[in-house]
Formats: structure tokens, sequence, C-alpha cells
């Protein structure tokens, strides 16, 4: 049985470590305020484009442009796993890279060629020890204070270049959408060739429809816009994770103070009785010494 010096060294390293995870709770409460806005403020950018593209997808022939259409093959694929550069999070990014794993496992049966770019120090930390060989590069964000499009920007043009020099044939990104402070969905989006959906899938628009008349023509627009909406859908992903990471964080943080003071009292219970019980020894030593005399 442990002696009191030690129950109260370690009710005491409780306390300290109750502590911190009690600010970090705090902290994550603060942040996920401004990452939950800048979130949900992406999100009708991101849609509007995706309704603008399937507009302009339905009326193009012939395929269209390589990045809209692909390039005819399916034989090689990137997957883009965005994680957090830190942890101390649920299971925030341990989600991501378990649907990743999963998209890869598929993909190796089809005898498919798999190349993975990790966003995040967490991503790569956890599919390394059994992809280490599919990763192509990691991009590190832990020097970025604040998420900007810049940042996504410089992601996507890469993703283009690589997709130019041949190097895939289809480019899906994993992210996680944020939903709640207690929710975070895991989420396969396809970049390239660009997953335009229907009509009756696009987002709904309200107000009055209009047709459009493009200048100088839908193929000129599409060579335009379709780079931008893969770095639009980058900077998206990348909004909803740390937005998704904040929640995690304060979840998890919330989840191991409640344990610790749980751990406190049943360690001050066992304390308190270890006490009373040494006490009730010594009277007893001393009461019967007494009768001894």
């Amino acid at each position: 049985m442990p002696s009191l010096k030690d129950l109260r060294n370690r009710i005491s390293s409780v306390k300290a470590t109750q502590k911190i995870t009690k600010a970090m709770q705090m902290v994550a409460a603060a942040k996920l305020r401004r990452a939950q806005s800048a979130a949900e403020a992406a999100r009708p950018y991101a849609e509007r484009m995706e309704s603008v593209l399937a507009n302009l997808a339905s009326s193009v022939t012939a395929g269209g442009p390589p990045l809209l259409a692909g390039n005819g093959k399916d034989e090689t694929h990137l997957l883009v796993v965005a994680t957090a550069e830190r942890g101390l999070c649920g299971a925030f990014n341990s989600s991501i890279v378990r649907l990743a794993r999963e998209h890869i496992a598929r993909l190796q049966d089809q005898g498919k060629t798999v190349k993975i770019l990790c966003v995040g120090k967490k991503g790569f930390e956890q599919l390394r020890r059994q992809y280490e060989r599919n990763i192509i590069e990691v991009i590190e964000l832990r020097g970025v204070k604040q998420l900007g499009f810049d940042t996504a920007d410089e992601i996507g043009k890469k993703i283009i270049r690589m997709f130019e020099e041949g190097d895939f044939d289809v480019a899906t990104l994993f992210f996680s959408r944020f939903k709640s402070v207690i929710a975070q969905i895991p989420t396969a989006q396809q970049l390239i060739p660009a997953q335009i959906p229907s009509n009756e899938n696009a987002p709904p628009v309200e107000g009055p429809q209009a047709s459009y008349e493009y200048e100088p023509g839908q193929d000129e627009i599409l060579s335009t816009l379709l780079p931008r909406n893969i770095s639009v859908q980058v900077f998206r992903a990348l909004l909803e994770n740390a937005a998704s990471e904040q929640g995690a964080r304060m979840s998890a943080m919330d989840n191991a103070t409640r344990n610790a003071g749980d751990m406190i009292k049943k360690q001050t219970t066992i304390y308190n009785r270890s006490r009373q019980a040494m006490i009730t020894k010594e009277l007893i030593e001393i009461i019967s010494g007494a009768e001894a005399l």
C-alpha cells in the first residue's frame, strides 16, 4: 500500500494536470469561436463555386479541360490527408487517418498505385508506420499563425503541377467537416477530376434562377475556375479542420478535466482512510501500552 507521502504527491500531480487541461479547454473554446466563424463563412463561397461549375460543366461537350474530365486513366491516386500539427484533441486525427487507410486498402486491393501527400504532422506520424514508402511529401503548417487563402493556394498549385506532370490520375482530399463541438465528420472529397454535383444534388440557391451567358467562352472560364476551385476546396478543408480540431480538443480536455477531478476524489478518499487507519493504529498501541503498565 502506498505511503501517505506518495498519496499526497499523487494528488498534487493530478491537480497540476487538471489545471493544465482546464486551461487548454478554455484556450480551445476561445479559438473555436474564430475558427467556427471562418469555416462557416467559407462554406457559401465554396458551394456557390460548385454550383457555377456544375452549370458550366453541364453544357460542356467533348470532355472539357483535364481538371474536369481527367486524363482518361485511373491507375495512380494521390491522397491529400489534412490533419492537425498537434495532438491532445481526441480522435480528430485518428478518424481522418482511419478513413484514409480504408481508402488506401480499397485502392491497393484493386491494384492501383497510391501516393500520399500529408498536410499536417500528426497524419504523417500515423501513416508512416504502414505507408512510409507511399508518402511523397509532408507539408507542415506549424509556422502558419493565421490560415489564409495563400497557404491553400500554394497547396492547390502544387497538386495541379503534379497532375500536369503526370504524377497521378485522381486526387482525393481527406479532412474533417465541422458539425458541432462533439461531432466532426471525416470526409473524402475528390478534387481531380472535379467532382461536380448534379443539378438535383447541387446546393439550393435562393431566389429566381437565371441563365448565364459567358464571355469569352465556357472553356476559357473553366480553365480559370477549375484551378481556383481546387485551391478554394483546400482552403475550405483547412478551415473545417481548424474548427474541428479546436472542437475536438475542447471536448477532450473537458473529459480529461472531469476524469482528473474523479481521480482526485478517489485518491483523497484513499488518503483519508489510510491516515485514519494509521491514527487508529497508533491510538490502539498507546492504549495497549497504558493497560500493560
